[in-house]
C-alpha cells in the first residue's frame, strides 16, 4: 500500500523542540524531492521545507530558517523535520508530500499526502 504516515507531533511549550517523522511505504522516498507542509486554522497550506531527491539540496520557508532542519533516512524510507526554538505561530497540522525545491510548492510527481500531524506550541 502506497502511503505516508506522519508522527511525532504534539503539544510543546515555546522554545521547545519536536521531531516529526514521515514514514513512506509502497514506494521509495529518495526517488522524489520530498518535504513538509503545514496548514494552520483558517489559512492555506504552505510549504515549510523541501529536500531534493539527491539529498544534496534543501530549502526552507524564511520564517523557519535556522530553526528547522529536514533530513532523510533512506534505509528507513523516512523523512524527518527537526523543529527547534518553537514559537506559537508554527502551530498547525503538518504534512509530508512531494515538493518543488525552489518554490516549496507541492509537486504533482507524487500526488500523495499523509493524514497530517498536529503541532501545537503553547504555554
Amino acid at each position: 500500500q502506497v502511503q505516508l504516515v506522519e508522527s511525532g507531533g504534539g503539544l510543546v511549550q515555546p522554545g521547545g523542540s519536536l521531531r516529526l517523522s514521515c514514514a513512506a511505504s509502497g514506494f521509495t522516498l529518495y526517488k522524489y524531492a520530498m518535504g513538509w507542509f503545514r496548514q494552520a486554522p483558517g489559512k492555506e497550506r504552505e510549504g515549510v521545507s523541501c529536500m531534493s531527491s539527491s539529498g544534496l539540496t534543501t530549502n526552507y520557508l524564511d520564517s523557519v530558517k535556522g530553526r528547522f532542519t529536514i533530513s532523510r533516512d533512506n534505509a528507513k524510507n523516512t523523512l524527518y523535520l527537526q523543529m527547534n526554538s518553537l514559537k506559537p505561530e508554527v502551530t498547525a497540522v503538518y504534512f509530508c508530500s512531494a515538493c518543488f525545491i525552489g518554490t516549496l510548492a507541492p509537486s504533482s510527481y507524487l500526488d500523495l499526502w499523509g493524514q497530517g500531524i498536529q503541532v501545537t506550541v503553547s504555554s
